[in-house]
């Protein structure tokens, strides 16, 4: 059976690309079955880059035996993988996020976890002069990735070799990059097809302070009015969402891309409080904008306190 590829639940543009991008790799190069596949449908901007370079949307995940062979990219965290997944053969793991723990394996395993803002940008490292052969859909792939991640190298994330590689592909493309991270960036904004409860869902992820349980949820935008507009359903989506998902609260930022800032939701007591003691915040309404906030792993989950 082929190695199953794949990242994160709610997959963005990253964990639905580098999953395309490695089996690439491991069919063309290394003459290893890989298929790529997804944990749920990806967003907007993931889809607007399957559509752009032609490529298949992969599979949705099957079933998970110790049979199974598997490779993990762009997370580490069990939280936002199967249920199931230590009893899968994970083979290798790709990330870029802190190691979380807690994943159990058959036996010695490849690692790679680097700290640059996206999976792809690790993963063209790793083939070495082999990334010259990817067709140019793959290469797109990995642009798009390193683009969506970096906020178009807004993102404090944002490391000279994701800059480097992201330009080597551009130039290889004959792409200009900021013309195109725009069209990224439009269809990633267009999220009026969604429920309030599959916003808060789209690009989230679990993470406890002490004994408080929070789902953390991000939605970078060129036109956060789409979104801030729809705020007070927002906000009362957010308990039942909580209660669902079996967390004490979730936390809604609004990553203007342009300004550079987020907007915090605050519903209730306990966000004003992670609001006022997270970033030094002064809050007197429902919501509270956040200067300089853009990154979700740098910025908002290192520094979350009630």
């Amino acid at each position: 059976m082929a190695l199953q590829i794949f990242g994160h639940k709610s997959p963005d543009t990253d964990s639905t690309g580098s999953p395309i991008i490695w089996a690439w790799y491991l069919n063309e190069v290394k003459g290893i079955a890989a298929e790529p596949k997804l944990l749920g449908e990806p967003n907007t901007e993931a889809q607007f880059m399957l559509e752009r370079w032609g490529l298949d949307k992969p599979a949705l995940l099957g079933d998970l035996t110790e049979d199974t062979g598997v490779v993990i990219v762009d997370t580490n965290n069990p939280d936002e993988l199967p249920p199931n997944i230590n009893d899968a053969n994970i083979t290798a793991i790709i990330d870029h996020h802190k190691l979380v723990g807690g994943l159990e394996t058959k036996g010695p395993i490849d690692i790679t976890v680097r700290p640059l803002a996206c999976t792809a940008t690790i993963m063209i490292d790793l083939m070495g002069s082999d990334s010259d052969k990817m067709p140019d859909p793959i290469k797109g792939a990995a642009l798009s990735c390193i683009l969506s991640d970096t906020l178009e190298f807004r993102s404090p994330t944002t490391t000279e070799r994701d800059r480097a590689v992201a330009e080597r592909l551009a130039s290889d493309l004959g792409i200009e990059i900021s013309g195109y991270a725009s069209e990224m960036f439009e269809a990633k904004s267009d999220v009026s097809a969604f429920s309030d409860e599959e916003l808060l869902r789209m690009d989230s992820k679990a993470y406890a302070v002490g004994e408080t349980k929070f789902r953390v949820s991000v939605l970078e935008t060129t036109a956060p009015s789409s979104i801030l507009s729809r705020k007070d359903s927002l906000m009362s989506a957010m308990t039942r969402v909580a209660t669902e998902d079996d967390v004490d609260q979730v936390l809604l930022f609004v990553v203007d891309i342009l300004e550079e800032e987020a907007t915090l939701l605050v519903p209730n007591d306990l966000v004003k409080s992670v609001a006022e003691k997270s970033f030094g915040a002064a809050v007197s309404g429902d919501s509270v904008v956040l200067p300089g906030i853009m990154s979700r792993k740098k910025q908002i989950i290192p520094n979350l306190a009630v």
